[in-house]
């Protein structure tokens, strides 16, 4: 197959990580795979030295794909797509992403979706529109998601909420939905090249330490200053308790300003922006990942603790629960509940054998269900049910 992926902006994020595991692996599988993308820029980093070194996947940076709303620009935007699908010539267009998820679906489309011609692929990694955002901007998104649902063939959730969510929006019909779990590298997680010692030597962490990280960007909605709300008299009493962030973003300096000002510099460990490379070690200096996202789809930082022996604290969101699974595999914590991520925490802190088997419950659950050969076996399914006109076949 001919297979072209679009996503808005190739920066360090689990939508992205996710989309280039895909097409590598659909390369190896001796797939013609493209991946197009919008300018990238600002603190979060980029992934496309990785897509770039794998050698079996083309890239293509398109001018016009940009994550803001601009009328004149999103225009050209479509434009750019559709002359893109028109020369390319794929079987399946696969999009990720909001903007690239409504304005390349509606390229594909108009240039042979409608028809049969090509499949028209959608995956929610997460959705545009939620509790937190303005009216207005909720109508539009929800409204631009109804639009793009009727110009594709298959809609792909990495969580089963996804579909929920996106139902009871008015967005698609149930058939086109199904769900294929985001997959990532595990072998890195349950097999690192470092051990919990030198990982957390490299950190500057002590062996008495008791470490709860997070790994998100330092941005709006990502629950950094809940952790700093919720925890600071406690890393106060217990100075032995440290704050691991893993990752940068637009909030860094305010935050990091708080955590000066609160006296934490200390608790507190910023590593900055860390390459995908790296999270596995990230991971191996931790106790427990706490995760206060107020939005997700489904949280790869989840799983990646889990695979790693790490027991999680997270915000009952989305598809959050379905790899933090209450008393089996972490504490889910009511979004903004500051006294109860206070509590999960304490209650983390003095029972290390109930975080051993949480950690070891998640471990077996994530080992094979993330996997990435699981999730492009699953991807191809897809892909082959619609060029096939059949119904899509649901994982069981």
């Amino acid at each position: 197959m001919r297979i072209l992926h679009i996503s808005t902006r190739l920066i360090l994020g689990g939508s992205q990580e996710n989309t280039i595991l895909s097409c590598e692996g659909q390369a190896d599988l001796g797939h013609t795979v493209a991946l197009a993308f919008g300018p990238i820029f600002g603190p979060e980093g980029s992934l496309l030295d990785r897509i770039e070194s794998h050698g079996g996947v083309e890239t293509i940076q398109t001018r016009f794909l940009e994550r803001e709303l601009k009328p004149v620009t999103d225009l050209r935007c479509y434009r750019e797509l559709r002359r893109l699908i028109r020369v390319w010539k794929p079987d399946i267009v696969h999009t990720h992403s909001s903007k690239a998820g409504v304005i390349g679906r509606a390229a594909a489309w108009k240039e042979g979706g409608a028809a049969a011609k090509l499949g028209v692929v959608h995956t929610i990694h997460g959705l545009p529109y939620h509790p937190y955002q303005s009216a207005l901007k909720h109508r539009i998104y929800i409204t631009a998601e109804r639009f793009a649902a009727r110009r594709c063939h298959a809609i792909i959730c990495v969580a089963d909420a996804m579909t929920t969510q996106s139902l009871a929006a008015g967005v698609g019909r149930p058939e086109q939905y199904v769900t294929v779990r985001s997959g990532m590298e595990t072998h890195t997680f349950l097999d690192p090249s470092i051990t919990r010692e030198a990982a957390r030597r490299e950190l500057s962490i002590e062996p008495g330490d008791l470490v709860f990280g997070t790994v998100a960007r330092l941005a709006e909605l990502k629950g950094h200053d809940d952790l700093l709300d919720a925890l600071g008299d406690a890393l106060k009493e217990h100075p032995n308790w440290k704050l691991l962030w893993v990752g940068d973003g637009w909030w860094a300096d305010r935050l990091l300003g708080r955590v000066r000002e609160m006296g934490l510099t200390s608790q507190v460990i910023s590593t900055g922006l860390v390459p995908p490379a790296d999270i596995p070690k990230m991971m191996q200096a931790m106790d427990v990942l706490i995760h206060p996202s107020y939005r997700e789809g489904l949280p790869r930082t989840v799983p990646q603790a889990l695979l790693s022996d790490v027991p999680v604290i997270a915000y009952d969101v989305d598809g959050t629960r379905e790899a933090c699974i209450p008393d089996q595999t972490g504490i889910l914590v009511k979004p903004g509940d500051l006294p109860a991520l206070r509590d999960a925490v304490v209650w983390m802190a003095t029972h290390e054998d109930e975080r051993s088997r949480l950690a070891q419950t998640g471990r077996a659950l994530c080992e094979e269900e993330y996997a990435a050969p699981k999730m492009v076996e699953r991807l191809e399914q897809v892909y082959e049910d619609i060029l096939a006109g059949r119904p899509l076949r649901q994982p069981g």
